[in-house]
């Protein structure tokens, strides 16, 4: 549900602001403006948050238009639009704005939503973390064409970097289509800071992230019974023994690019950190596989791209019980060593 009892919003025709007093469906609410109470469609009320913000001096003002008071708005139910155009799955969000002690507007909380704009229902499991620690989770369905509000953040939590997971399913299964699909949102505040003032620029009320455009198909199984492979010359091997021909997982590995190849003086930094990050994913699988209890990167101090790509990748690594980027007599502050949970 996009709106809860209490929420601050704006009528759209009559420019108004008031109130939710209470959620009659997931259609209308009962909304109390200037001391009126009156029903409400919910297409015809928006968060009045970006209209305060745009009202300030800084900004030039619009041609008011013409007034049309809380009456005036149309009673006839609206009729939903089944020939809507499916543009996905998206995750919103809306900034809060309020003033500070100056009486200068600023963000000071972020309302989190789902957006479903397909004409299919999804399960859903939402979790939101700072630094691979779960910070909330919620488990529901949202219906098709609708907006779910989930919870707000603190603005500046976003130094943190949140990370969003959300893992969907079908709420009516289909056999072609995939049993569950995740799909994952990492804010890095600079980048997020520059949508905020982009939403300004552009007099838009929202941030959004695309999670998925059309829920994928199921992945053929091409899986070939052993004994036909077995009559037809090709070796066939024991699973048991596989650990045999895994390469043996190292506890310390070292990312700078000479300890990784020879001859690589031809190579872009982009190249580079190409080859480097391979490298990690190759021996970060064979230490889970292998059951380490704790691995050492080195990647050196540099400009710190490589260090911030592989914090990156740890934060949403399955089986990373939390990771430390601290001095060492034997580093410095170029290394990383990761704790895992089995």
């Amino acid at each position: 549900m996009k709106y809860q009892v209490g929420d601050e919003i704006l009528v759209l025709l009559s420019n108004e602001e008031g109130r939710i007093i209470e959620i009659m469906d997931d259609k209308m609410v009962m909304i109390e403006v200037r001391g009126v109470k009156f029903p409400a469609y919910m297409d015809q009320i928006d968060f009045p948050y970006f209209k305060r913000f745009t009202e300030k001096k800084l900004f030039p003002q619009k041609a008011a238009p013409q007034k049309i008071y809380v009456d005036q708005i149309p009673k006839e139910k609206v009729v939903k639009n089944d020939s809507k155009d499916e543009e996905g799955v998206w995750l919103n969000i809306i900034p809060k704005f309020t003033l500070d002690d100056f009486n200068d507007e600023i963000v000071e909380s972020l309302k989190i939503f789902l957006s479903n704009r397909n004409r299919v229902s999804y399960h859903f499991i939402y979790d939101q973390a700072f630094g691979g620690e779960s910070n909330f989770s919620i488990e529901s369905t949202i219906a098709p064409f609708t907006d779910f509000y989930i919870h707000d953040i603190a603005f500046e939590d976003v130094n943190d970097s949140p990370v969003f997971s959300v893992d969907f399913s079908l709420t009516e299964p289909h056999k072609k289509k995939a049993d569950h699909f995740e799909a994952i949102v990492k804010i890095k505040p600079k980048q997020f800071f520059q949508k905020i003032e982009i939403l300004k620029e552009d007099e838009k009320a929202q941030i959004r992230y695309p999670l998925f455009e059309t829920y994928p198909d199921k992945v053929e199984d091409n899986h070939i019974a052993i004994d036909v492979l077995r009559n037809a010359g090709y070796k066939v091997y024991d699973a048991s023994k596989i650990k045999q021909n895994i390469q043996q997982a190292r506890s310390v590995i070292d990312l700078h690019i000479e300890k990784i190849m020879d001859g690589h003086s031809h190579l872009s930094n982009a190249e580079i950190l190409h080859f480097q990050l391979e490298e990690f994913e190759k021996w970060f699988e064979l230490a889970r596989l292998n059951h380490l209890p704790s691995m050492i990167i080195i990647h050196g101090v540099g400009k710190g791209k490589l260090k911030a790509e592989i914090h990156d990748l740890l934060k949403v690594k399955p089986g990373v019980k939390s990771f430390i980027n601290q001095y060492s007599d034997f580093y410095g502050y170029g290394a990383t060593e990761v704790f895992f949970e089995y």
